[in-house]
């Protein structure tokens, strides 16, 4: 692994240089992208599709989860903590 740094911003991170085999088709769509200056380069353009991708599977899990709750019980509960609290918040 090698550092790197994020367009755009002064963040570091960690990079892994991997080979992988994608389709032509979507190898010319991203020649596109970076050729319109949507983005610096390929790897660029094919790490946020992967990032992106990854956190709507995060999210979807998340809202899979959240629908097992019981919304009464977990208001309850939330109304209970706020109810305790209340006394501790600082007045403004």
């Amino acid at each position: 692994m090698t550092s790197g740094m994020t367009i755009g911003t002064t963040q570091l991170m960690s990079v892994a240089k991997v080979t992988i085999s994608i389709d032509k088709t979507l190898v010319e769509k991203v020649d596109r992208l970076v050729a319109a200056n949507v983005f610096p380069n390929r790897s660029q353009a094919i790490q946020e599709a992967v990032s992106e991708k990854l956190g709507r599977i995060d999210r979807g899990r998340l809202a899979k989860e959240c629908a097992k709750l019981d919304k009464d019980y977990e208001r309850k509960l939330a109304d209970e903590g706020l109810a305790f609290e209340a006394d501790e918040w600082p007045e403004f």
